[in-house]
């Protein structure tokens, strides 16, 4: 179990793309709450599984986070180039069995599927493993035993394939952190690591303010919202981080919120990790900070309902269905249903403004709400436009 606040709406989201692909992870974690919860001792919340396989988790400063991340695509990226040209080269040796031959051209064609390059990954380690040398003795039990090593071509490169068996199986690179850091401190460089077309994976756990330095305002927070340095509520609305990424054109981008809609937040996790491409994932999160009624075991209930009135769009921008000639742009949340003011007085981040501004508090949620319906329209343009 992690060190998360009880009911915190970051951790299911965490907990769940563990579970999808935690066994071939990397995880660059920006500093902030899931860096805490995430990296805290002596404890530690990430785990594997029966073979020993779990993520690789590292934590970096709050504003260059992505280029965090990035730098270990790269350097993934060109150990495993390395690989490939070593596995070219042995199955292109004379006298390689022809074992290792058959499985080496089938992993230079699955390398970059993650369910193929590991099982095509794990013929050629068993084939590397019971390799001969050319008097026919098989070296990795008899050879290596006896302190000996055959010097021929076929043999070496064999025992460089086997020597980085752990790049095998593709890599899932994922770049974590909150909206204080995706929103604001660390957007440059999570723009820059969008607009560099690589396959990577950026996973923002929005909670619409800086939770980790006690609810700072931010810009993901909303209109009317009460935070530090935003006292008498914000005047101005949210930032449009998936807008922004979408403009690009080749970055798949998807809002979800567990809470109300687990299938299309499975699905649209499923999608961004396997889109050859970088993917930006923003994942509504309810926190300690919004001062929820009835307290944060509503959390998922919460959700439910920032979708149902339209608080929150559920969405995916999938650049691969262009390409086929599918709807790029799917929204999957339905038309808001009403309630919305009601769902702001049900947090006190809200609420409160009623008390200390009442006439202030009104005009802004009136705003609030006249922004939601806007953006709902816009939403609706976008299906039309990427049919």
């Amino acid at each position: 179990f992690s060190g998360a606040c009880a009911g915190c709406g970051e951790t299911p989201y965490v907990k769940l793309v563990t579970q999808l692909f935690g066994d071939r992870m990397l995880i660059a974690n920006a500093t902030g709450c899931s860096s805490i919860y995430g990296g805290s001792a002596p404890t530690c919340p990430y785990t594997t599984n029966a073979q020993g396989h779990g993520p690789a988790w590292a934590n970096s400063l709050f504003e260059d986070n992505a280029e965090f991340g990035f730098g270990m695509n790269l350097a993934v990226n060109q150990r495993r180039a390395k690989l490939a040209d070593n596995v070219r080269a042995l199955i292109n040796v004379e006298w390689c069995q022809p074992a290792i031959k058959e499985a080496g051209a089938e992993w230079l064609e699955k390398m970059d599927d993650a369910k193929g390059s590991e099982e095509a990954g794990k013929k050629l380690l068993a084939a590397c493993k019971d390799g001969v040398d050319l008097s026919g003795t098989p070296y990795e039990e008899k050879w290596l035993a006896a302190g000996k090593t055959c010097d021929c071509d076929a043999c070496k490169l064999a025992n460089a394939v086997i020597a980085d068996a752990d790049l095998l199986t593709k890599k899932s690179i994922w770049i974590f952190g909150g909206d204080g850091w995706a929103y604001d401190i660390g957007f440059g460089g999570v723009d820059h690591v969008l607009a560099q077309n690589r396959d990577v994976n950026i996973f923002v756990f929005d909670t619409e303010v800086y939770s980790n330095t006690g609810g700072q305002a931010s810009k993901a927070s909303n209109i009317g919202q009460v935070a530090q340095f935003a006292a008498a509520g914000k005047e101005t609305k949210k930032k449009s981080l998936a807008e922004i990424a979408m403009s690009y054109g080749y970055v798949y981008v998807a809002q979800i919120a567990m809470g109300a809609n687990p299938a299309q937040t499975i699905k649209a996790i499923a999608e961004a990790e396997a889109y050859h491409g970088p993917s930006l994932i923003i994942g509504y999160a309810p926190c300690e900070m919004h001062s929820i009624k009835g307290g944060m075991m509503h959390c998922q209930d919460e959700m439910k309902k920032a979708v149902a009135c339209g608080y929150w769009n559920l969405f995916r921008f999938n650049p691969d269905n262009l390409k086929e000639g599918k709807p790029a742009f799917i929204l999957d949340s339905k038309a808001p249903a009403g309630g919305y003011q009601e769902f702001l007085m049900n947090e006190a981040r809200y609420s409160r403004l009623t008390r200390e501004f009442p006439e202030r508090a009104t005009e802004l949620f009136e705003r609030n709400e006249a922004a939601a319906k806007e953006r709902y329209e816009h939403l609706l343009k976008l299906v039309e436009l990427y049919k």
